[in-house]
């Protein structure tokens, strides 16, 4: 099993639908813990690896970075069960917590890593 956090990015882009959903909005309707859906979007013209991040409400609140949508993508492609949930707001980008291959998803308790783990520092070794 693979637990990961992921950030969301494009927040401050607008959905398809022009007016009637807005990405920051959504978001700050989320609550940590609430399921969120990553989905595929192989004919995004941008990009054909594009992963979306829909809310509990069907509303598209980003997407997954391009440097984890590549291999998300293909986990999801593959049938990879997948369970996610909303982790946290940022000031230019959201947080979601994502469970590969079973199980329910867990938040990041106080004091453990909350940034993605795509930010995450390396621990570098100085002795």
């Amino acid at each position: 099993m693979t637990e990961l956090s992921l950030a969301v990015v494009g927040i401050d882009f607008p959905n398809p639908d022009k007016s009637r959903s807005n990405r920051r909005f959504e978001i700050a309707l989320c609550r940590p813990g609430d399921p969120v859906e990553l989905r595929p979007e192989p004919k995004n013209p941008a990009d054909p690896r594009a992963v979306a991040v829909h809310s509990e409400r069907g509303i598209r609140i980003g997407y997954v970075t391009a440097e984890r949508c590549g291999l998300i993508g293909k986990w999801l492609r593959d049938g990879e069960e997948c369970r996610a949930v909303f982790q946290e707001a940022g000031r230019t980008h959201a947080v979601v917590r994502a469970r590969f291959g079973g199980g329910e998803p867990t938040l990041p308790t106080r004091g453990e890593a909350a940034e993605p783990d795509e930010y995450a520092q390396p621990d570098w070794d100085d002795g």
